[in-house]
């Protein structure tokens, strides 16, 4: 009897051994995810939130208008989803000024649900307006800032969140200046800013570089962008007897120094070159026939991927007309970034909920490499220039002006111009 009690009392705790372990080889290990900066928690059902921050009312509407419709392509050719969750799109109005800026940016900031932003348009707006998101773990691409300073490698920490596909101003400085210089045969040249970081640098650049290749500034004035009555600076310039004027302003100054121009002594033969700050229809209807034979710098369009015929293609489907600014490619491209940094590092966990972590989506952004967009090959550098930067100089025509519709093909580009050297 007792060893049957014995090898009873041995069977039975051997069970209970058995039942103890089980469970422990079996059971899998909770889902985990971390990240330093924070986590965004996706339900399964909810939508992965981006927002735009851009100039969608105003004068310079058109800009902000132009680079979200890009991004509103770039969801549709996802199929308006991410890892199979649905993607929902805000905008935020930033009025192209610092105050704007701030105050788009403190809105997207107390909202958590967004996953990361894409703008601003003007790099006024960027410069208040990048620190707060990236305070708050917003990371942002912008599709049209293009001020120096937003990805010098002094720029400071707080900008550590902040890339971009549009190309940097000392690219497009240099062209322009390059192009006054080299292929218009002008010796001396004024420029007009007004006070915005985009315009105060890109002129700096044009000035710098037109110096450089052995040119004259004869001066640099600044006007306020709420400006109408532009005849005493432009009496101004016109004693240092320029043969062209530089001004990368924006739309509605933009369309009062066109007007006005020709209006001053000794500038009725001055040749004018604004940049794509005002390279917009909206533009060309604040000018009107005054535009007819100016100048523009601006990406070139003619050097985009062989995508960018499609894009263009579905963008009259969709919207009935042609492009109205030049950035709509750098948003479309902006938006596919940001898609494949949230591809790369969110994971959904076993009850459906997407995680993305808010580091790890920055970081995935900067190590962006030869994405294939419609601006060319990106690869997103230490400071966040991520752009493939083509510049080209397009040039007004009366049909232009006639059919309010921004010339579509350049007229020059250091790409096109380089190969003729060589002969």
């Amino acid at each position: 009897m007792k060893r049957i009690f014995i090898l009873s009392v041995v069977c039975a705790v051997a069970l209970c051994l058995v039942a103890v372990s089980v469970p422990a080889q079996t059971k899998k290990e909770a889902f985990k995810y971390e990240d330093k900066i924070g986590v965004v928690k996706i339900k399964k059902g909810d939508p992965i939130h981006l927002a735009c921050w851009m100039v969608v009312a105003g004068p310079d509407a058109s800009l902000g208008t132009d680079t979200k419709r890009g991004v509103e392509l770039a969801i549709e050719d996802k199929g308006g989803k991410i890892l199979g969750f649905a993607v929902k799109l805000s905008v935020q109005d930033t009025g192209c000024n610092a105050e704007g800026g701030q105050a788009a940016a403190t809105k997207l900031a107390a909202d958590p649900t967004i996953v990361a932003a894409i703008g601003s348009n003007c790099s006024s707006e960027a410069k208040p307006g990048a620190p707060i998101l990236w305070k708050a773990g917003i990371a942002t691409v912008s599709p049209s800032n293009t001020a120096p300073f937003l990805t010098d490698p002094k720029r400071g920490p707080e900008y550590d969140g902040y890339l971009r596909t549009a190309h940097n101003d000392k690219v497009q400085g240099a062209v322009a200046a390059e192009y006054a210089f080299k292929q218009l045969k002008v010796k001396k040249a004024a420029t007009i800013h007004d006070g915005s970081p985009y315009a105060e640098q890109l002129q700096a650049v044009f000035a710098e570089t037109f110096k450089k290749l052995g040119g004259t500034v004869t001066a640099q004035e600044a006007v306020a962008p709420t400006d109408t009555d532009m005849r005493p600076v432009l009496t101004k310039i016109a004693t240092g007897k320029p043969e062209i004027i530089y001004y990368p302003i924006f739309i509605a100054a933009g369309g009062h120094v066109t007007r006005q121009a020709k209006e001053v002594k000794g500038l009725e033969k001055t040749k004018l070159m604004s940049a794509d700050g005002t390279f917009s229809p909206d533009f060309i209807k604040a000018a009107g026939d005054t535009a007819v034979g100016m100048y523009h710098s601006s990406p070139d369009f003619s050097a985009f991927g062989a995508g960018y015929k499609t894009f263009l293609e579905k963008h009259q489907k969709k919207y009935g007309e042609k492009p109205i600014a030049p950035f709509h490619a750098h948003g479309y491209d902006a938006a596919m970034i940001v898609f494949a940094a949230i591809e790369k590092v969110g994971k959904v966990a076993p009850d459906g909920t997407l995680h993305i972590g808010r580091k790890a989506l920055r970081d995935a952004l900067y190590a962006t490499k030869n994405l294939k967009g419609l601006t060319g090959n990106l690869t997103c550098g230490e400071t966040g220039d991520c752009a493939d930067p083509m510049i080209a100089i397009y040039q007004m025509t009366a049909e232009n002006v006639k059919k309010q519709v921004i010339p579509d093909k350049p007229i020059w580009s250091p790409a096109v111009a380089a190969p003729a050297k060589k002969k």
